[in-house]
This record gives C-alpha cells, structure tokens and sequence, in this order.
C-alpha cells in the first residue's frame, strides 16, 4: 500500500466527527440491550400465554409476568441509549446498527427458545455486520442544528408533510380493515405498523434528543412549545408500536418477526430522515451509492435469516410427521405425543 492510500485512508478515518462516534458507541450499545430483550419478552409472553390470553389474540396477562418486564427493562435501556445515540448522529447511521440486534435476537432464540438457526442464516447475520459496516464508514456528518424551531421548520416542509399522511393514512388502513382479518395469518400487517409508525417516532425521537442536548448545553429548549409536541408524538407512536410488536412476538416466530422489523423500520426510517433532514445533501453521489450498497448487503442477510427458517420449519414438521406415524404403528397415547410436539418452535 503506497503513502498516497495510507494517507487518503486517514483521512477518511479522521473524518468520522466526535458527535458521529459517540452516536456509534450508543447505537452499538442499544442494540445489545434490544436484541436481548426481544428473547426475554417472548419467553415472558409463552409463560402468560400459558396462564392467561395471549398477547397475539388481544389478552394483557403478560403485563402480570415478571419475565415480561424483564425485557421490557432491557428494551427499555436500549431505546433510552439509542435515544441519545440520534441526539449525536444522523438516522443513516444509527438506524442500520440494529442489525446487530438481529444476530444476537437470533442466536439467543436458538440458544434458548429453541428456534433453530440454519447455516445459511448464520451467513446472512454476517451480512448483516459487513453491511452495516460499509454505512457507517460512509455515513453523513450530523447537521448542525441550533434550536428546536429549526427542527420544527424541518418537520413542517411541504414534503415531510406528505410523508407523514402518506404514513397515517396507510396506518389507518392496516388497522381497520387488515388486522382484524389477516393479523394472525401474516407477519407483514403487525409488523408493518410498527415500522410505518416507529419512522415518525424516530424523527420526533431525534428532535427531542437534540432540544435535551441544547438544553444541557446551556441553550433552554423546554420553553419551546414544539418540544412539548415532539415529546407527545413520540409518546403516542411508542405505545403503539409496543403493542403491535407484542402481538407479532407472540404469533409469529423471533427469528422471522426480528429481521422482518428490522428491514421495514430501518428503510422507512432512512427514507424519512432523507426527506426530513436532507441528509444526503451533504454527501456525494459516490457516498450514496456505496450507503445503498451497504444496505442492499443488509437486506440480503435479513432475507437468508428469513428464507433460512422456512427450512427450519420443514425440517421440523417432516420430525413430526415421522412421530406421528411411529406413534400409530406402535399405539402411543396421543397426549405424549402432543407433549413431544411442545418443544417443535412454531411461527
């Protein structure tokens, strides 16, 4: 390598601002704390569900389950960390280190819930790394940002503004007429208001991080009404995914509902910082295209994660139609064999 590389290489390096790097190191830390607590709710969740109504058939019972909040407590120090991580970095690169969430959700779901992890979803988790890798080294400088009001003018442009009924509208419709109807049959319809909703939530997540950081900077931003609006907003659409993200967890398997999620709310998510706070306007065409590569990568390791456990569950329904059989050759009690038949993950 000639002194020309090495010196273009550090460069590069030098460029990643302070702000940039502390937004890493919370986005990394969020995902560790999100991808464990994806495991510890559904686990709370088969305990309730074994006592009381299930979350995915409209019953509240896991709320009297202390595994349950467990990983709600998890969760909720992840999404507190990657709070502060949108406070110090742009959504392009925060956002696409939930894929770190995705492997350590899936490891621990074949560790410890049993949903088996194919090989091939082993190669699509380290997809998922190199994927996120190639954004972070090419992701924007944060935009300087000096007040609440700046944010607030940001959210109100005409074409944010569009964004944000589109996402309403289409809320709207998977709630009333797609939920009642195909919500048990189709991870896509949970799953789907959680990432439309979670990109407005993100948006109003990142303006408020920054009237915070303001305000502990010296710079009041309580006194600004928007503040209080962004903090409403983000209320809203958390209860809201919290709930729908429960019954996806507990109807569909984690290994499908984690990178499923993963791939709509950060695509949504990208598209909407793009439009909100025009981050690549500051970047070049060849910065963008190699951050689309990068995400493209993403996808694909989210679709062999996905395609991965359709394998799974052939294998494992072939091991029990194989039971099924022996148990008639040799006249099993039918209750034994539904017992066995416990520890086959289902979606």
């Amino acid at each position: 390598m000639d002194e020309s590389s090495v010196g273009s290489w550090r460069d590069s390096y030098r460029g990643m601002s302070s702000d940039n790097v502390k937004g890493l190191v919370l986005a990394l830390s969020s995902s560790f704390f999100i991808g464990a607590s994806f495991i510890v709710k559904k686990k709370g969740l088969k305990r309730a569900g074994s006592s009381g109504v299930r979350a995915g058939v409209g019953g509240y019972s896991y709320l009297y389950e202390p595994l349950w909040w467990v990983g709600m407590i998890a969760m909720i120090v992840g999404e507190i960390a990657n709070f502060a991580a949108y406070a110090f970095a742009p959504a392009i690169l925060v956002t696409p280190l939930g894929a770190l969430s995705i492997i350590i959700s899936a490891a621990l779901a074949h560790i410890i819930l049993r949903e088996r992890l194919h090989i091939f979803g082993m190669l699509g988790c380290v997809l998922c790394v190199v994927g996120s890798t190639t954004i972070v080294l090419h992701a924007p400088q944060e935009r300087v940002i000096e007040s609440v009001a700046e944010v607030w003018d940001l959210a109100t442009e005409p074409a944010f503004l569009l964004y944000a009924a589109l996402v309403l509208v289409a809320v709207f419709v998977l709630v009333v007429q797609f939920v009642p109807e195909y919500g048990q049959t189709h991870v896509m319809v949970y799953i789907g208001v959680c990432s439309l909703v979670g990109s407005l939530s993100v948006m109003s997540v990142k303006a408020l991080g920054i009237a915070l950081k303001l305000t502990f900077e010296g710079m009041n931003q309580l006194i600004y009404p928007q503040t209080w609006i962004f903090t409403m907003i983000v209320l809203v659409c958390v209860i809201t995914q919290m709930n729908y993200l429960n019954k996806a967890l507990d109807t569909f398997n984690t290994a499908v509902v984690s990178p499923i999620y993963y791939v709509m709310f950060t695509s949504l998510t990208i598209l909407a910082s793009v439009i909100m706070f025009k981050d690549w306007d500051r970047q070049n065409p060849t910065q963008i295209v190699t951050e689309i590569c990068g995400f493209v990568t993403i996808l694909s390791g989210t679709f062999l994660l996905h395609k991965t456990k359709d394998a799974v569950d052939g294998s494992s329904a072939s091991i029990q139609m194989r039971m099924s059989k022996h148990s008639d050759e040799n006249a099993y009690d039918p209750e034994g064999i539904a017992a066995i038949d416990l520890y086959i993950p289902h979606s």
